[in-house]
């Protein structure tokens, strides 16, 4: 498939940001993928947009890598989507049989015919051919984009958000975790919970755009594909691919920010020390390198960066880096299968620790704890995982956000209860707004 690519300069670069969000409503697919100008290590575009599918692949977790890899191989060409947590019954012999509000597909892919990139002051339309004389008359209708919001339906204080799970059994069921813990079953395990509200209506949109400003994050995505959105402030890479390289950064390790410097350098510190902390971080780079291992070239795995701590917006979190060269042969879909998904979500052993999610977890993870990305015409790609995420079925006016913590023999139950509401304080916020 040939594109056209043409490239502007852009004065005002936050106003035309803006603008190319909400001009992407007017399709009915849209992947957003915003770095926030974090210095990202391995960055390429600042923003990257992609809309109005050509083609597209929707499908359940039986096969669904393979049928990717088909979709994939057959169209040579950009495409973006996302990949579900459920897709581990594709890689392991599990099941997903918790309860399932959102009824997301388990894995979406489309051809977009147009795509938009930011890079510093240039954008970029690469668009295809059968699309490219809109590139001009596109350029000129986001600088002079007017948005008509739909009327949001939400009045301020009407937004009841149930916990799918309550404290005391939280706490029953981190116990029962803990108790594999202690019998050798496992050595560490994400534990999620679903926060929900029904009957609710709201402009995605203005939601993902609150989430964003209060995160600022490195991998932001808000993803509308007809009736199902994404919104997405996720601090977290899964997997890229540059070439022959592969490079994934998981997160393990969450403190606090203050607004008091001093307090705020000491929680820092605090965290860079913390034994447990590093602990759940260093087994997690374990089973990454492990994961990598499987289609690595001999001896590249590297650990480029261990336990380093980066600073967010709302919170610390302790971030490794992890590489490896791999054969241009492998099909860059197997590349996703061998490692997906991401360690940080899972735990060690990963199929004992999926095995027992799914036992003591109350709801289907879904596209929670997945990944959003995009594949590239030259089969490189980038991933990030969908966490900080509020997830919305609009005919089903459906909303719901998960948040998790890593289970290890030196968990408390209510330390472990305190990360999840710190985690979900960003998207209780914007809903509740």
């Amino acid at each position: 498939m040939l594109r056209t690519t043409v490239c502007y300069k852009i004065a005002k670069l936050q106003k035309f940001k803006d603008s190319l969000l909400k001009w992407s409503q007017n399709y009915d697919e849209v992947v957003w993928l915003d770095s926030n100008n974090h210095d990202a290590h391995y960055g390429t575009y600042d923003v990257l947009v992609a809309v109005d599918g050509l083609t597209a692949i929707s499908t359940d977790a039986n096969n669904g890598f393979s049928d990717l890899e088909e979709y994939q191989s057959q169209v040579r060409d950009w495409i973006f989507g996302y990949l579900s947590y459920d897709l581990k019954n594709d890689t392991e012999r599990l099941s997903s049989k918790n309860y399932d509000g959102l009824e997301f597909p388990e894995l979406y892919f489309f051809q977009p015919k147009k795509i938009i990139g930011i890079q510093g002051d240039a954008v970029h339309f690469i668009y295809l051919n059968m699309v490219s004389d809109e590139i001009n008359e596109d350029f000129e209708a986001i600088k002079n984009f007017i948005f008509e919001s739909k009327s949001d339906t939400k009045e301020s204080g009407d937004v009841h958000i149930k916990m799918r799970i309550f404290k005391d059994e939280y706490f029953t069921k981190v116990n029962q975790m803990l108790a594999h813990i202690h019998k050798g079953n496992i050595y560490e395990a994400n534990f999620c919970q679903e926060f929900y509200a029904e009957n609710l209506s709201i402009d995605a949109v203005k939601i993902y755009t609150k989430l964003n400003q209060i995160s600022k994050p490195p991998f932001a995505t808000y993803v509308k594909l007809f009736d199902k959105y994404i919104m997405c402030a996720s601090p977290e890479r899964y997997l890229m691919k540059i070439g022959t390289k592969l490079i994934s950064q998981p997160i393990k390790g969450t403190a606090p920010r203050s607004k008091d410097l001093e307090i705020d350098e000491r929680l820092k510190i605090n965290l860079q020390k913390d034994e447990k902390e590093r602990s759940e971080n260093v087994m997690i780079v374990d089973l990454v390198r492990n994961d990598l291992s499987k289609s690595a070239e001999k001896g590249s795995v590297v650990v480029e960066e261990l336990c380093e701590v980066y600073s967010f917006e709302q919170v610390h979190q302790m971030i490794s880096t992890i590489t490896s060269e791999v054969s241009s042969e492998i099909h860059p879909v197997r590349l996703l299968k061998e490692t997906f998904p991401m360690g940080s979500m899972t735990g060690a052993p990963k199929y004992a620790a999926m095995r027992i999610i799914e036992e003591l977890e109350s709801f289907k993870r879904g596209v929670y704890s997945g990944a959003v990305g995009y594949f590239t015409p030259d089969s490189d790609f980038d991933f990030n995982v969908v966490i900080r995420s509020i997830l919305y079925n609009e005919s089903k006016r459906y909303v719901s956000y998960a948040v998790g913590s890593a289970i290890t023999a030196k968990s408390l139950p209510e330390k472990e209860y305190q990360e999840c509401v710190l985690k979900a304080k960003a998207m209780r916020q914007v809903l509740e707004e």
